[in-house]
């Protein structure tokens, strides 16, 4: 559990730096945010895009049908992640943007093997900071 703790926290101060970065480059429209809750949908990036492209009628199967699985190290790092699952207030560490409409962050995320802190890439809209 610690080691769990551990690899949350150290995003979250990465993400602080990214963050930092980004604003003294004088871009504009990144989340000034370490930490903040997601309702919505989370997964690989491709699995992501997929799932908004499909139309409203289709999304419950495409979730169905792509549930998220990662290769679990044997140190308990997940990593090769797929697919996509759904996320509903889950507290996240803020690690990076991926464009203007995705962001990547550390979410805990119900495995076959486990819940574990795993990287995916959310909705920017989804996104919710906490201070």
């Amino acid at each position: 559990m610690r080691y769990h703790f551990a690899l949350i926290l150290a995003a979250a101060v990465a993400s602080t730096a990214v963050h930092a970065q980004t604003a003294a480059n004088g871009e504009t429209g990144a989340l000034q945010c370490a930490i903040g809750k997601v309702t919505g949908v989370g997964g690989s990036e491709q699995s992501v895009r997929e799932y908004l492209a499909t139309p409203d009628r289709d999304k419950y199967r495409y979730i169905a049908d792509n549930p998220i699985q990662c290769r679990i190290s044997d140190e308990g790092r997940a990593s090769a992640c797929t697919g996509i699952t759904t996320l509903k207030r889950e507290q996240v560490s803020v690690y990076d943007q991926i464009d203007s409409t995705m962001i990547t962050v550390v979410a805990r995320v119900e495995l076959d093997h486990g819940t574990y802190p795993v990287l995916i890439a959310v909705p920017r809209k989804d996104v919710q900071c906490q201070e």
